[in-house]
């Protein structure tokens, strides 16, 4: 018998909606099939699949160690969500000697399928980051006597859901700060200001509206300004590594002084972007909502409202506007929420390109956060990052 050869092997998952991108939550079935294309006729000992959910933190730092020495330590940390194991062919046993108990695969394309369910506790939002990542896949290995394993491995994304419909993410954020600006021995009037925001959960998709007063009393012109900034954070050996960066910003008029500018709802569009993660031990990923003045010659004026990014949007009895309602039924039509989880839409059905090439010319915001680095946004693959900032 001449012995065939493999073309083709894969994993092929079962997807839960229409958008055919394998999204799934804590309790669902993950199913679908390993796929091997043969030529010809193969035997076939084992063939098995490892399904893994792993959050991994990983950095490295230098340290001074006297004089003209130097060494670099690893700060590394681990934490599991998922292990699971299961054969679809054959046995376990690496015994290459026996010829009994091998499958014989014929000329073809043969499908081998599989189910697993996934903790019913609470799992982390797949996410990649400069510093660690949450990752889910399933890893399938076809064993053949007297030949090398063949491995093929494919991942899918995991949502822990985080319903903005909740008292706590619905409640108003507000906050008020001043300023007097001081040149040598002489001293301006303040500036002040006053922001709020309607509730604290968002999905993307949404726009906030801003509702703020800027009062100038100040000798300078300033310019009011608003930024959504992610801040990934990373745990390992009792060290923490911190990044931000910025997802959206907008910019007002300059502001003359003894003047005074008002937001009546200014709205800013949160881009495709990963939900907020707060139960990861080694992983956290969060948002604020900065408005702030930018004073030339001096320290901003910045107030920082929190926010969370969740994936079940508002309901619309719970509208307090008609363009938040219409931002979550944008939002809902992607998510597909509550009853399944969805692929989020691409980065042109939300932003389109006169916006996305507007927010790519607008400069950094001008605030104690500096030194642009690589994006690391988990962006699902679609959207473009933008730049970052370490905050050390």
């Amino acid at each position: 018998m001449v012995l065939g050869k493999v073309k083709n092997f894969f994993v092929s998952y079962d997807c839960p909606n229409d958008s055919n991108v394998p999204v799934f939550a804590s309790g669902d079935f993950v199913s679908g099939r390993v796929v091997i294309e043969v030529t010809g006729e193969i035997r076939v000992r084992s063939l098995n699949i490892h399904a893994k959910g792993l959050a991994k933190v990983r950095w490295t730092e230098s340290r001074n160690a006297g004089s003209n020495t130097a060494y670099t330590q690893n700060f590394t940390e681990e934490v599991e969500y998922l292990n699971h194991r299961d054969v679809l062919i054959g046995h376990d046993r690496d015994d290459d000697s026996c010829d009994e108990g091998f499958t014989i695969l014929h000329s073809g394309r043969h499908e081998f399928p599989f189910s697993f369910e996934l903790p019913q506790t609470p799992l982390a939002t797949s996410f990649e980051g400069k510093h660690g990542s949450v990752r889910y896949w399933v890893k399938a290995e076809l064993h053949r006597p007297w030949l090398l394993p063949m491995k093929t491995k494919k991942e899918f994304t995991v949502f822990e859901h985080i319903d903005i419909n909740t008292p706590l993410l619905l409640s108003p954020q507000a906050g008020t700060k001043d300023k007097t600006l001081c040149c040598w021995f002489c001293t301006s009037g303040p500036v002040s200001l006053s922001a709020k925001i309607e509730r604290k959960g968002y999905t993307p998709g949404e726009s906030i509206q801003i509702f703020a007063e800027i009062e100038n009393c100040s000798s300078r012109v300033v310019v009011p300004k608003a930024a959504i900034y992610q801040t990934q954070t990373f745990f390992a050996k009792g060290k923490v590594k911190e990044i931000k960066q910025l997802v959206a910003n907008l910019r007002g008029d300059p502001l003359p002084s003894g003047k005074t500018e008002t937001w009546d709802g200014k709205m800013l569009k949160i881009p495709p972007i990963s939900p907020s993660i707060l139960d990861c031990s080694i992983i956290h990923v969060e948002y604020s909502l900065m408005v702030y003045v930018d004073i030339p010659r001096a320290v901003n004026l910045t107030l920082n409202l929190p926010l969370v990014i969740g994936t079940i949007p508002l309901h619309s009895f719970g509208s307090r506007t008609s363009s938040v309602s219409s931002q979550c039924s944008m939002a809902m039509s992607w998510l597909g929420l509550p009853e399944r989880p969805e692929a989020p839409p691409s980065y042109s059905e939300i932003v389109t390109d006169e916006e996305r090439q507007n927010n790519l010319e607008l400069p950094a915001v001008r605030d104690e956060i500096e030194g642009p680095l690589y994006a690391y946004i988990h962006e699902f693959r679609f959207q473009p990052p933008p730049l970052y900032s370490e905050v050390h």
